[in-house]
């Protein structure tokens, strides 16, 4: 086994730490840095913007670029949480409410020093488990039919909707939208068009990477620009490593030595769940710090732990996401939609065949997760001075490249103004879904699993001659049949009881 491992890993690093392969991964984790550096913007948006400057490369060189986009992001989007107290993008915000503390406190070299290592330390725990996991996830799911498939995604969109807190109704109806969107094209059960209205570029379907770059990238750039961020002046700040306060202490290590682990362990299982990701992940990891912590009133005030758990948490996440998507090839967060998409648009299907089938397209993956956890950490700590000088740009300055980067992107895909007004149409629908609370990401996902699902639900049907019996009668769908029906049941009794004891405590009120 850990032969294997070894074999496989070394197959892994012949292909990204080539020249080829090592360059487009700094150029990805560099260009995450400074994507997570904007607020707001955040990795999918990140993702979905850059893919078209992969086109010309091989499908595992883009990826490996891609990715290092993805969690280059979550180092870069800390920075601006410590020193303006501003969250670059969604997981990092529980880092802002004891980074900036501790930037107040004349701490913001320690506090970037130790953000930069608790992420390496998180994303590289994450990369060793997916290591150890990955392959037998696949084995295990090789076995899966399509109606375990189908079971997985409903579980997992089920799961996206339930976390999204008291916007669950607005969550769920962005999941529709995505799953509207996804039924543009021809029915594969009859071959008729469906909502073609007799357009041939429908025909094939609604392209996906578009629609991200709409949604994620003209959505958040329009909405921004509403806020008035364009309107805010840079932040003019100087921080060099060469100074002696710009390093922690021995104190600020010896005391964070068990939130390192804690961090990335809890970090890890919230990212292989569908649908809890990077966000919930850094959230927990906080609470629960603060919770086992003997002196929990210094959280909130410029606490070391309070910034090491959720970024330690956010980036082993980002890792723990990878579980799924290149084992099942299911996504369990917005960003990885995209990068399922962008496997999909040169020709990869993930899933446990993809480790059979393609074993150096994997293995050269999660090489570079290693080698670009090793880049963030140098890029983190020693270029931290220049990504700060980034802050000076002011925001009205990034709107026309961002705005050409996706134009360009979309008309790109199919040479076709086609896709151009998609980005158009999609940005506006973003800019909406943003300003009223609904969610980009929820649609994302529904729209790159709609199609997926809808494929394997019909395969079940066909297959069980329309009992649906395949859904119950194997033990693993029995199991996951299981768990969907309690994810669907339990809120709603809980709400049943709650409502009850209300009622009650009203009862025994007007009573008395």
């Amino acid at each position: 086994m850990l032969a294997d491992i070894a074999s496989n890993l070394a197959l892994g690093l012949s292909v990204a730490a080539s020249p080829e392969g090592f360059l487009f991964l700094v150029i990805g984790a560099f260009l995450g840095m400074i994507v997570g550096l904007f607020p707001g913007f955040g990795p999918a948006a990140g993702i979905a913007v850059l893919i078209p400057m992969t086109f010309g490369l091989q499908p595992t060189i883009a990826i490996i670029m891609l990715a290092g986009i993805y969690y280059g992001s979550m180092y870069g989007g800390t920075i601006t949480s410590i020193l303006i107290n501003t969250p670059g993008e969604s997981a990092t915000v529980a880092s802002t409410i004891d980074g900036y503390p501790l930037a107040q406190k004349g701490r913001a070299g320690p506090a970037l020093v130790m953000q930069a290592i608790s992420s390496f330390f998180g994303g590289t725990i994450g990369v060793i488990l997916i290591t150890a996991l990955a392959p037998s996830l696949a084995n295990f799911a090789a076995s899966f039919g399509p109606s375990e498939y189908f079971l997985i995604i409903a579980v997992g969109l089920l799961m996206l909707t339930t976390m999204m807190g008291n916007n669950k109704f607005k969550g769920f109806i962005s999941a529709l939208i995505g799953f509207a969107i996804g039924t543009v094209g021809v029915d594969v059960m009859s071959g008729q068009q469906r909502y073609t209205f007799g357009s041939p570029e429908l025909i094939g379907g609604v392209y996906f990477v578009a629609v991200a770059i709409g949604l994620f990238g003209i959505g958040e750039l329009l909405h921004c620009i509403f806020n008035g961020q364009h309107r805010q002046p840079a932040k003019r700040l100087r921080i060099s490593f060469r100074d002696k306060e710009f390093w922690p202490s021995r104190k600020d290590y010896h005391e964070s030595r068990w939130t390192f682990w804690r961090g990335s362990a809890i970090g890890f299982i919230a990212g292989v769940l569908p649908g809890s990701g990077a966000t919930l992940g850094s959230i927990i990891g906080y609470s629960v710090e603060k919770k086992v912590a003997n002196d929990p009133e210094k959280f909130g005030k410029g606490e070391m732990r309070g910034l090491v758990a959720p970024e330690a948490a956010n980036n082993a996440a980002s890792a723990g996401a990878m579980v799924p998507l290149l084992s099942l090839g299911i996504p369990g967060s917005g960003a990885t939609a995209v990068l399922l998409g962008a496997f999909l648009m040169w020709g990869l299907q993930p899933g446990p065949l993809l480790i059979v089938n393609d074993p150096e397209f994997v293995w050269g993956l999660i090489a570079s997760m290693y080698l670009g956890n090793m880049i963030l950490i140098a890029m983190s700590i020693f270029a931290i001075p220049l990504f700060v000088k980034f802050l000076d740009i002011q925001y009205v300055n990034v709107v026309p490249v961002i705005v050409l980067l996706c134009v360009i992107g979309a008309f790109a895909i199919n040479a076709s103004i086609f896709e151009t007004w998609i980005l158009v149409l999609s940005g506006l629908v973003g800019f909406a879904m943003k300003s009223y609370g609904y969610s980009p990401a929820a649609t994302v996902l529904a729209l790159v699993l709609g199609s997926m699902a809808e494929e394997t639900f019909l395969q079940t049907y066909i297959i069980s001659q329309g009992t649906m019996n395949l859904f119950w009668e194997r033990p693993v769908s029995l199991g996951l049949s299981i768990i969907l029906l309690t994810i669907i049941v339990v809120p709603i009794l809980l709400s049943l009881r709650s409502r009850t004891k209300g009622r009650q405590i009203d009862a025994n009120g007007e009573a008395s």
